[in-house]
């Protein structure tokens, strides 16, 4: 087995074991952050060659180095081996194997601290960004679902019991507003996760004049981490926002998937389930089975395990950096992938989900429009608790209703938001705005990435 390369090791070799123990799985998990470890090295370069701590010459040794090292990340020849300890050493030791002094240089002014730092805001941008057009285009497939079955008529519930009708249209605008409020959620720490930790070093800075600034503006960043002890002090807080953020959009994602299996089972078949995006069963031919919708619904319960482990681990801690936060990544990536996989899974499928109007206009049961009764002689001149006794009475002693068409349903309905007035139009300009709003912070951010990383001269 190769020697463990570290990057604090200077003199006595650590204990093997000490090392297998405290490296844990980082290798593979750090296998994400490799090709933005490159980059935030290019990033820091701009920070130390502002600051005048390395020469015009040194700077472009170091940045031809780290562009070679990102070929070599495309090529899948700069990789962590089980002869590294972390990303970092990975990098660094390639650098300096191939490129001598320009390698050993780029560490200058930094610690693994802000280094990881740096990679873990970097990739979160990225997959914020990615994660953000999921949620837009699972809420533009439900706004088109809702514009194709608007006038799709079944009942509506509360409590699992039937309530007012309701139709195919209104429900999926619901969700498809509930995905958007999720997916504005990002507002709430975008601003944080804007700002670049380099130049915080271990948690106290360096004693060199980097210039902090530089080196934000060449990565994308919008700006800063002001007190250099703020970085440390609030890892863990980036990976728990950016994971309840997933939770918010994965709960509606369960509540739908619910609904599906519900409305599609067979005392229902409201909705019909595509047979290329259901299962069978190993010994009863005749069963199509929901699992994709179960399984959403299972992905969104272990999401919201993946952020209590975060939150476990950032609790409780004096500032500083703390090895704790190593355990964070682990949470944080199955959280990104299951809330990629789950809004990617309902995109694909809701489009083909059937909708047999026949069956679910026969689940409007005559109790359901007792209130549009009630609504009725209030507009008759009752008082309305008088009439909601009388209608309540009369439902209860079995006595018929009066028979409301399919159109005075929608006509009384024509307050925004109901059942005749879908606010599908406001609906595609919230969406409008979302996609306006990541299309311009896609450009900055891959904007600055693009030019950072491109050959020009030095």
């Amino acid at each position: 087995m190769k020697r463990r390369e570290t990057l604090w090791s200077a003199s006595e070799a650590p204990d093997a074991r000490m090392i297998e123990y405290t490296v844990g799985d980082d290798r593979n998990v750090d296998a994400r952050l490799v090709r933005w470890d490159v980059i935030g090295s290019l990033g820091h370069l701009e920070a130390l060659s502002r600051g005048r701590i390395i020469s015009v010459r040194q700077r472009g040794a170091m940045r031809r180095a780290l562009r070679a090292a990102l070929r070599a990340v495309d090529a899948g020849e700069l990789v962590i081996g089980t002869e590294h300890e972390d990303v970092h050493s990975a990098v660094e030791f390639w650098l300096a194997r191939h490129f001598g002094d320009a390698g050993a240089r780029i560490h200058t002014g930094r610690s693994r601290n802000d280094q990881v730092a740096v990679d873990l805001r970097l990739f979160l941008k990225d997959a914020v960004l990615g994660l953000h057009e999921r949620m837009t285009t699972l809420a533009a497939t439900l706004l088109d679902f809702a514009r194709v079955h608007r006038r799709a008529i079944w009942p509506g519930y509360t409590h699992q019991r039937i309530a007012m009708p309701s139709s195919a249209g209104l429900w999926a605008a619901g969700y498809a507003e509930g995905l958007l409020d999720a997916a504005d959620g990002v507002n709430g720490f975008w601003a944080r996760l804007d700002r670049s930790p380099l130049g915080s070093a271990a948690g106290y800075g360096a004693p060199l004049p980097l210039a902090r600034e530089a080196a934000a503006r060449a990565l994308g960043f919008g700006g800063v981490d002001l007190a250099v002890t703020s970085t440390q002090n609030g890892r863990g807080v980036l990976e728990a926002e950016v994971i309840f953020w997933c939770c918010m959009a994965a709960h509606e994602c369960a509540k739908l998937a619910s609904d599906v299996i519900l409305f599609s089972a067979d005392e229902f078949g409201w909705l019909t389930l595509p047979r290329r995006w259901s299962t069978g069963s190993s010994i009863m031919p005749q069963k199509r089975n929901p699992d994709l919708f179960e399984l959403t619904r299972a992905r969104a319960a272990a999401l919201d395990g993946d952020l209590a482990t975060i939150m476990a681990l950032k609790s409780k801690l004096g500032g500083g950096y703390h090895r704790d936060f190593q355990l964070l990544k682990a949470p944080l990536w199955r959280g990104l992938d299951r809330s990629g996989e789950m809004l990617a899974a309902l995109a694909a499928v809701i489009p083909e989900l059937g909708v047999d109007v026949a069956r679910a206009k026969a689940g409007l049961r005559p109790e359901v429009f007792a209130t549009d009764e009630v609504m009725r002689r209030v507009r008759s001149g009752a008082a309305f608790r008088a009439a909601y006794r009388d209608v309540s009475r009369e439902v209860t002693e079995g006595r018929p209703l009066a028979s409301i068409s399919t159109r005075e349903l929608f006509a009384s309905r024509r307050s925004t938001g109901g059942l005749g007035n879908l606010p599908l139009t406001a609906l595609r300009r919230r969406l409008a705005v979302a996609r306006r709003w990541r299309l311009g912070a896609e450009r900055r951010f891959h904007g600055a990435i693009t030019r950072l990383t491109a050959v020009r001269r030095a």
